[in-house]
Formats: C-alpha cells, sequence, structure tokens
C-alpha cells in the first residue's frame, strides 16, 4: 500500500537515493530540503519539495500539520564531510533539527520514524561492534548523531512510537558527494591514474546504496519491532584502501603505482572499521546483497557519462 513519506535532507546523497527509492516503489513523497542546498541530485525527480530550516520549529511544525506524512525518513545531516567543522552548525543540525522534526512528527501522529544514525558514534574500535555496545563518539559530528540517536531512542520509548535508527557504514553509489573516495577512485581511474592517497591500511565497509535505500523501506514496514531500536546498516566485510586501490587497478588497468601518503589521513580514519549487522538479518531479514566489487564497476559505468565527476 502507497504510503505518505517525507525525506529530510532530500538534496543528499543518502536522502535522494531513499526518496528514489520510495518514488520507484510508488509511494507518494514529499521532499525536505534545507534553503540554499544544491538540488543536484533532485533533478528528474517528480515529486513536490519543501524548503524548510529543521531548527525553525514553527516552520516545522507547520509543515508537518500541513502534509501529515505517515512514514518520515530523517536523513538531513551536517559535519559528516571534513570541510564542516562549524560546531554550533553540526548541533543546530543534528540535534536541535532532530528534536523538532522529532516533537512536530509526534504532533500529528505517524506510523514510522527512520532515523539516519551513523557509524561514527560508535568512535575508535577494535572489532565490530554490537548496536548494544558502550558507544565513545570521537568528534563533534559523532557526538551530535549519539545524541540524536539516543533522543529517538528515548522518544519512542515513551510514547510507544516506531522510531528506528540505522547507523549507516561507507555508504557509496550513484549520487554520492564527488569528492568523496569512491567516486574519486573511479573518476581518476577512468582517467587511468590514482589520486592522492592517505593511508594504505585505513579500513572502511561499503555498503551500496541499493541496499541502503531497502534498509531503510524495510525499517519503516516493520513495525512490530523493539521501540527506539538501532541497527547497524554494513555488509561485515572490512576494505582496506589499498584492496579498493587494487579493485580500480584491475578494473581500469591502470599501469601507475598508487602514491601513497599523499593526503592526510583524517582525524577519525582508523584500521578497523566494519559492521556487525547480524541484529538486522535476524530481526528485520535484512542483508547487504552488492559486494564491494560488484558495487564498485557498476558505480563506474554509471559515473562515466556524469561530467560532475570528472577529472
Amino acid at each position: 500500500m502507497a504510503k505518505r513519506a517525507l525525506v529530510t535532507g532530500a538534496a543528499g546523497f543518502v536522502g535522494a537515493v531513499v526518496a528514489r527509492k520510495l518514488l520507484a516503489d510508488g509511494h507518494d513523497v514529499q521532499l525536505l530540503v534545507r534553503p540554499g542546498s544544491d538540488t543536484w541530485r533532485l533533478e528528474g525527480l517528480d515529486a513536490p519539495r519543501q524548503d524548510a530550516d529543521l531548527a525553525d520549529s514553527e516552520r516545522i511544525r507547520g509543515l508537518l500539520r500541513s502534509v501529515r506524512p505517515e512514514w518520515i525518513f530523517h536523513l538531513a545531516t551536517h559535519g559528516a564531510y571534513s570541510s564542516q567543522t562549524d560546531s554550533q552548525r553540526i548541533v543546530r543540525a543534528n540535534v536541535v533539527g532532530a528534536m523538532n522534526l522529532v516533537d512536530a512528527a509526534l504532533d500529528v501522529g505517524f506510523e514510522a520514524f527512520v532515523n539516519a544514525g551513523s557509524s561514527s558514534e560508535y568512535g575508535f574500535t577494535d572489532r565490530a561492534p554490537t548496536e548494544n555496545e558502550r558507544a565513545e563518539p570521537n568528534s563533534t559530528y559523532a557526538w551530535t548523531k549519539l545524541s540524536q540517536t539516543s533522543f529517538c531512542r528515548f522518544t519512542a520509548r515513551r510514547h510507544d512510537a516506531h522510531i528506528p535508527t540505522l547507523r549507516l557504514y561507507s555508504v557509496y553509489g550513484p549520487y554520492e558527494e564527488p569528492t568523496r573516495f569512491v567516486p574519486t577512485l573511479i573518476a581518476h581511474g577512468l582517467d587511468g591514474r590514482f589520486p592522492p592517497l592517505a593511508s594504505p591500511d585505513v579500513a572502511r565497509d561499503f555498503v551500496h546504496t541499493d541496499d541502503v535505500a531497502r534498509a531503510f523501506v524495510l525499517a519503516a514496514e516493520r513495525n512490530d519491532t523493539e521501540r527506539g531500536v538501532i541497527y547497524n546498516v554494513g555488509t561485515g566485510t572490512q576494505t582496506r584502501l589499498r584492496d579498493a586501490v587494487q579493485l580500480s587497478r584491475e578494473t581500469f588497468e591502470i599501469t601507475a603505482e598508487p602514491q601513497w601518503a599523499t593526503m592526510a589521513d583524517r582525524a577519525w580514519d582508523t584500521t578497523t572499521w566494519v559492521a556487525n549487522a547480524e541484529k538486522m538479518e535476524r530481526e528485520l531479514g535484512w542483508k547487504a546483497s552488492v559486494s564491494f566489487d560488484e558495487g564498485f564497476r557498476r558505480f563506474a559505468d554509471w559515473i562515466r557519462p556524469q561530467q560532475r565527476y570528472r577529472v
């Protein structure tokens, strides 16, 4: 059955992908976009768009009263990129904005409110953490995402509301920010070379957009789960940068040698970063289906005609 769905952060990478999935599934989708956002990802989408700052509580309350969404997908965020360092803006977007949206949603009622969390909430770890382990965020962004998750969990329990949080690992695929690692690696590979690289031992759990979009819809559909439940969304397979670079070499037949340590590691880079997604598989039947090899090549095919991604 088609649902009225609202997607916040719809101009962003994951937000745009989830919106496309919902529209393809036949749902009635409204897009919420921060004023001034670059909306290139929304080109060709046949869905109404609302411009609003989540920190404006009155605007958000009025918008939800008008739209009355049955499903809400909260993907608006700030601070995930190394260039986004303004702590006040990060708090405004991730904590204040999330609280305003949740409170407004409770006022009008809803069937599902799916919150986008982050694997960065765990901080540095030497293993694949489970959802009930103590989180030790290691950045302002990670702290605000943990605060957002905690508020959603508290609210879900207090009001008997379906507000699951999906802690996303390294999402990649079509519509990803061109400056991020995988699209940069592909864009340079199409030109027969490698980009500047950090340490070869930096690790990621790369999870494809198709699997992530499917996870969001499934989390909305299954409202018989624990109130405020948290799920890790990743493949359970760790990929080091050296492995991704080797895949690029094979895919594009690059003969040059990679130049490691030609760019600095980020403050939160680590040699262990992998998901334990057993809970979501056990409770919702979700499991990542796209391997990094397959997803990388599919993404490369998608990027080839995209001038935005060329170097």
